[in-house]
């Protein structure tokens, strides 16, 4: 049995600022993955593509404000940076 993957684990490397901005960059993280595992059915950021990330911010923000939509993509960048990825997002 595998153990659920823990997103506060996983960007604990890359987390900078203050204990709330951590703990939102955690909560969205959680949210980010939770969408891709029921649309794509991947579990962990480490099997994500940018087609799936870039998927969560067009479909699932799009219906949020431009404050919320930049908070997630700040998220995203955080989720780049632990991935050692090239991914750019606007």
């Amino acid at each position: 049995m595998s153990k659920p993957f823990d997103m506060e684990v996983f960007l604990a490397g890359v987390l900078t600022g203050s204990h709330v901005t951590r703990q939102r960059h955690v909560r969205q993280g959680k949210i980010i993955q939770a969408e891709i595992a029921k649309r794509w059915q991947r579990q962990t950021p480490w099997t994500w593509q940018r087609k799936h990330v870039a998927w969560f911010l067009e479909n699932r923000m799009s219906h949020r404000s431009e404050a919320t939509r930049y908070y997630y993509v700040l998220t995203v960048r955080m989720l780049t940076l632990r991935l050692a990825r090239s991914w750019t997002f606007i």
